[in-house]
């Protein structure tokens, strides 16, 4: 019975512990492996003086994704352009109810593209303390460092994140700009793309380390002639909201290609971040969307 009891407990915070997992790692499956680890590591332990188990289980999944972070980091060579983290992609008309723990409160993509940034201290300092209210006395013991150290890495944390776009929150506007720039890409409108796009735009596109086509654009004319390189696929994009913002999903005959986000901001697009890593791609549910053949 005890078991029982203390499943159902675990049960109860799982959607907490993914949604701490997602914004420390970025990738929604690595998210679902921390969580099952911090399961196992409930089971093993003597939960009798546990009195808050939500904050016991989050140091806890704090301590994994740490550990998950540094391992990255060691092995992952000097990135030739950008990481984008794992997309939640949801239909149009809203986001999913198993991906709104996920994504709440959040700014969209370009939040996860600064945390992507920071060293994996610094992002768990923010991460934990910022969003999820943990004291720094217990950041610091996860962290091995004194709570004055734990506070100093969740301010350099925070203020990359400041410098991070914040997106218009009309969702009816933000469509209409990708809508737009769609349109415009399709008919090779260059003078209509660059008035669409902020002049310091930064278009990221990952398609997998190493790849000759991850790169990172910058400027309103750069950008737009990049962009008429993807008239043929604009012709596949689905509307999509992608981490709570407009974007689209491409996928020609069925088959995942691209996955983009589009940050608005006082009426121009900002950043688009753009994943074509087809490995990654074939982790993302993309069953709730219909692609014609």
């Amino acid at each position: 019975m005890e078991d029982t009891s203390l499943a159902e407990r675990f049960e109860a915070n799982r959607s907490h512990l993914r949604a701490v997992a997602y914004r420390m790692l970025g990738s929604v499956s690595e998210a679902d492996d921390a969580v099952q680890e911090a399961w196992l590591r409930l089971s093993r332990t003597d939960s009798t003086g546990v009195d808050n188990l939500q904050a016991w289980l989050t140091t806890v999944v704090g301590r994994i994704c740490l550990d998950i972070l540094r391992t990255r980091k060691s092995r992952r060579e000097e990135p030739l352009g950008p990481h984008l983290p794992e997309p939640i992609v949801s239909r149009d008309t809203g986001v999913d109810p198993e991906h709104e723990a996920l994504i709440a409160d959040s700014v969209g993509m370009a939040l996860f593209v600064v945390l992507e940034s920071l060293s994996p201290a610094e992002r768990l300092a923010f991460v934990l303390h910022d969003m999820f209210a943990v004291p720094f006395d217990e950041i610091a013991r996860i962290t091995e460092r004194t709570p004055d150290a734990a506070r100093q890495l969740a301010s350099r944390g925070r203020r990359r994140v400041r410098a991070s776009p914040v997106p218009d929150v009309d969702l009816a506007e933000q469509r209409r700009m990708v809508d737009a720039f769609l349109s415009a890409a399709r008919d090779g409108d260059f003078e209509a793309l660059v008035e669409l796009l902020d002049p310091d735009i930064v278009f990221r596109v990952d398609a997998g380390a190493g790849r000759p086509n991850t790169r990172i654009v910058v400027g309103a004319e750069e950008v737009a002639r990049q962009a008429g390189s993807f008239a043929g696929l604009a012709q596949f994009a689905k509307p999509a909201l992608v981490n709570g913002v407009a974007g689209v999903v491409v996928a020609p005959r069925g088959v995942p290609r691209a996955v983009a986000a589009v940050t608005v901001v006082n009426g121009r697009i900002v950043e688009i971040d753009l994943l074509a890593d087809r490995e990654r791609l074939g982790d993302i549910d993309l069953t709730p969307f219909e692609f014609e053949g």
